[in-house]
């Protein structure tokens, strides 16, 4: 690697506190001008998703996330009003939380229960741990963010005891969403179980008009905060979905949102070399041949971080994991995305990485203040801080010297600032990929027949019960269950649905046979 070189391909954004190193990428230096038609061309369509274009043509909706943070730059002065008035509510909602204004049944709010899954879950979950701190929280955020029991059962533990000083938020933009259904009705049950009324300490982020919306006015809850169609659940970090918790816990709200806002503006400039969002979604088409050959490793050199690849697993593969491009044409495109933190990494997959199988790139992220006050030293004006520089550098190096690429991002320090920057990089990024491939970034097929598919099990098992309530004392293999059900194909999921039950003293009863076949279950 060339001091040239890194030069040339380093991008430094000084009032930003943030810079970009895209020079251990291997690309020509002709590639960039090969590109630019096409990145000309990205950066129009953009133009015209933050003036209001109809960008997700699927669900004829427009995508407005951009506005989110310069309200100013909504289409139409409606949209800016609810933006403003929905950030001033949730100004309003933190400090009479946080001044006692608004309690729960045994006193002060001092724990937050968040009732989400995917966007209403990973974005708050990645801003309180890398912009918490124990000591100035001014509630502890929990989360409901599956529709795992046992998960469930430990978030409660936690609470045991703190119920009535806990505020409750269900997320959900259709009220229907199953995970959070359920996770609602579980809250609902321990709210019960405590002589608590859920209803005053509830507050529902939810659609207009939603199932949700229309159960939290019935039932009198505390309040309801708007989630606008046009926000997609990956991009909600900085709606209310995200900045309600946020707030709640104490961060400065305001400070992420100008960080987003700044970053927005950096990544408006159509000079490519100075557009850090243009650089990066170049370097996932060229280290991946434009469709997907490599994974992308996003190892940041911070403990704060450590959620962020989590966050951008849901941003990244939800928006560009796709079948069809938008002309119709089969494409199987989507760039996976793993992670945890270094130097963590290094005593677990890096070995992999530099000797294994070549099918990523890495995203470093460097972050340069190392902590608040000073380091001790634990070598000779040695800290500990150095030694994870070190650990990044030199395994970059040794990465490299292999042939293995990366992309490094470099920030200051973690404030709310730069974890806005990060949020507001990354979704550009993702939009402008989307262009170069020509693909909808912005909905979710795949999730959508995930969601059909689980409630077909859902009535299978329903059938399966009802058949066998029916004859009592007679036992049947899935097959033979199967057969009569006149659902033949369906003989695996119902020996897996039969034996999760049975597991679960769930009224079904069974008699292990010598093998799958000869396995029987019964009414119990």
């Amino acid at each position: 690697m060339s001091w040239q070189r890194f030069t040339k391909y380093h991008l430094l954004l000084q009032e930003l506190g943030f810079a970009l190193d895209i020079s251990r990428i291997d690309f020509p230096d002709d590639y960039l001008g090969a590109m630019e038609s096409r990145m000309q061309d990205a950066f129009a369509a953009m133009a015209d998703l933050e003036a209001g274009s109809l960008a997700n043509p699927d669900e004829n909706r427009q995508v407005g996330h951009y506005w989110l943070r310069d309200a100013n730059l909504a289409p139409n002065p409606e949209i800016c009003a609810a933006i403003e008035a929905c950030l001033a509510e949730i100004h309003r909602l933190a400090a009479c939380v946080h001044s006692g204004e608004m309690q729960g049944s045994d006193g002060p709010f001092a724990h937050c229960l968040i009732i989400g899954i995917g966007g209403s879950a990973l974005g708050p979950q990645f801003v309180a741990d890398a912009l918490g701190c124990p000591k100035r929280d001014k509630l502890k955020l929990h989360f409901f963010d599956n529709t795992d029991p046992d998960g469930m059962d430990r978030t409660l533990a936690a609470l045991d005891g703190q119920l009535g000083k806990t505020l409750a938020l269900v997320i959900s933009k259709s009220g229907g969403t199953a995970e959070t259904r359920n996770g609602m009705l579980e809250a609902q049950a321990a709210y019960r179980a405590a002589n608590l009324d859920f209803a005053k300490h509830a507050i529902a982020i939810t659609g207009a008009d939603s199932k949700l919306d229309h159960l939290a006015k019935a039932e009198g809850w505390i309040t309801r905060l708007p989630m606008w169609d046009w926000v997609g659940g990956r991009t909600s970090e900085l709606a209310a979905v995200g900045l309600l918790p946020a707030a709640l816990q104490g961060i400065e709200i305001d400070r992420m949102l100008a960080g987003a806002a700044a970053m927005d503006a950096a990544t408006r400039n159509r000079e490519t070399l100075q557009n850090p969002a243009a650089l990066l979604a170049l370097m996932w088409y060229y280290a991946t041949d434009g469709k997907g050959s490599k994974d992308m490793v996003v190892l940041p050199y911070k403990d704060r971080l450590m959620l962020f690849s989590k966050y951008l697993q849901q941003l990244v593969m939800e928006s560009l994991g796709k079948a069809m491009d938008l002309d119709g044409k089969p494409v199987q495109q989507g760039i996976a995305v793993y992670g945890n933190k270094g130097s963590t990494d290094q005593h677990a997959y890096v070995q992999q990485l530099r000797e294994g199988v070549h099918n990523f790139f890495v995203t470093f992220i460097e972050v340069l203040k190392d902590r608040d006050g000073d380091s001790l030293e634990v070598e000779d004006a040695i800290t500990t801080g150095d030694y994870l520089q070190g650990f990044y550098l030199g395994t970059r190096d040794a990465l490299y010297e292999k042939g293995r690429q990366s992309i490094t991002l470099t920030l200051n320090e973690v404030n709310p600032e730069s974890v806005g920057q990060l949020i507001a990089l990354f979704e550009r990024a993702v939009g402008f990929y989307a262009s170069l491939v020509n693909i909808n970034a912005y909905h979710q097929p795949g999730v959508e027949a995930g969601k059909k598919a689980a409630a077909a099990v859902l009535e299978l098992e329903s059938a399966a019960l009802e058949f066998l309530r029916a004859q009592p004392g007679r036992s049947f293999s899935a097959p033979q269950m199967a057969e009569a059900l006149g659902r033949a194909a369906d003989a695996e999921s119902l020996y897996k649905i039969l034996n999760r039950l049975a597991a679960n003293d769930r009224g079904i009863g069974t008699e292990p046979g010598t093998d799958l076949e000869a396995t029987t279950f019964h009414a119990a």
